[in-house]
């Protein structure tokens, strides 16, 4: 969740320079039942991202395994804002052509008039009244997985099987704690301290993965599940920005040799790699953070055609999508602009 005020941390710098991430959503569920007042229909909602970000990120690669691109239609903001807003100017006229409007701001702003917090991606739109329903970004993709399932394409995965729940739960508070939160809490770490402990947090954190990791293809189980995606999109931004530009500079994803391949195997298999801008996350984080990189100047590297090298993970045993199947190629007006992705 990266917001659209001041760096677009999505957080604060509180007292003893420990950055802390604002989780105060608008927390309404779209349910299967409609219980929650927002009934699952096809065609009512709009899942609004930025490629830049790495929580949106999450959700794209969800919908697309999922294959619930008919269903739930996709309004993709640009990978930099202003002080208020994520802005449609990957749009002609800079209008995005299902909500008619500029900026996600003013969807926001149907929900709740003068709305007081971050203009937060990834949100999804009810496209009838065009306010945002929710901006939860932890509770969407579990939502896309239990309660969309009605619109799931033949042949999709079961990202949050009932069996394996407590384990995925129990990987994914660590992770976000630790690694998807712990880059952002060095980043923007107010004082030595912090920082240090934030760093320390972080790379026991990826060590211990990376153990759990050189004994299985996936996180859990022998099939990719909701905690993988969740790792993968910070894995994927780890050498194109969080080494350099939030200091996490132990060592560089492609220095580990585990997560190195557990991430390469990921990013080609399709519905990952195939949604990863490199020259919108590049472009956001050092574009946008000018408190971290005053300039904005946007690094050249790094070179992205390792992640096409063979990564041998195929030999731990595994099945990506478990009963299911891969999903089709994204369609013609999602798919990642040339250039933009690995070489």
């Amino acid at each position: 969740m990266v917001d659209a005020k001041g760096s677009g941390s999505g957080g604060y710098v509180a007292e003893g320079g420990t950055f802390e991430r604002d989780q105060r959503y608008l927390d309404a569920r779209i349910t299967a039942d409609g219980s929650s007042g927002w009934p699952v229909e096809p065609g009512r909602y709009r899942l609004v991202v930025s490629r830049a970000c790495p929580w949106a990120n999450r959700a794209i690669i969800v919908r697309r395994l999922l294959g619930l691109e008919g269903a739930l239609s996709m309004g993709i903001c640009g990978p930099t804002h202003d002080a208020d807003s994520w802005t449609f100017d990957l749009d002609p006229g800079g209008v995005d052509p299902v909500l008619g409007i500029p900026r996600i701001k003013d969807a926001y702003e149907r929900a709740v008039p003068g709305y007081p917090r971050g203009i937060t991606v990834p949100c999804i739109v009810d496209v009838p009244s065009g306010a945002v329903v929710t901006n939860d970004f932890k509770r969407i993709t579990l939502d896309l997985s239990t309660e969309w399932t009605a619109l799931h394409r033949d042949g999709a995965p079961d990202l949050y099987p009932v069996d394996r729940r407590d384990e995925i739960d129990g990987l994914i508070e660590p992770i976000f704690r630790d690694v998807n939160n712990g880059v952002y809490q060095c980043g923007f770490a107010g004082s030595q301290d912090a920082y240090e402990e934030a760093y320390r947090r972080l790379f026991a954190r990826l060590d211990e993965l990376s153990e759990r990791l050189s004994r299985q293809r996936y996180l859990v189980g022998d099939t990719i599940t909701e905690v993988d995606v969740r790792l993968f999109t910070t894995l994927a931004r780890f050498d194109p920005v969080y080494h350099g530009h939030f200091k996490c500079n132990r060592r560089k994803l492609s220095e580990s040799p585990v997560l190195w391949a557990y991430a390469r195997d990921l990013f080609q298999t399709p519905g990952f790699g195939d949604t990863i801008d490199f020259v919108h996350i590049k472009r956001h984080y050092y574009e946008v953070h000018r408190d971290v990189n005053p300039t904005g100047v946007v690094p050249l590297g790094p070179d992205l055609a390792n992640w096409l090298e063979p990564h041998g993970r195929e030999e731990l045993g595994g099945r990506p999508f478990g009963d299911g199947t891969p999903p089709p190629p994204p369609i013609p007006s999602e798919v990642v602009p040339p250039g933009h992705g690995a070489a």
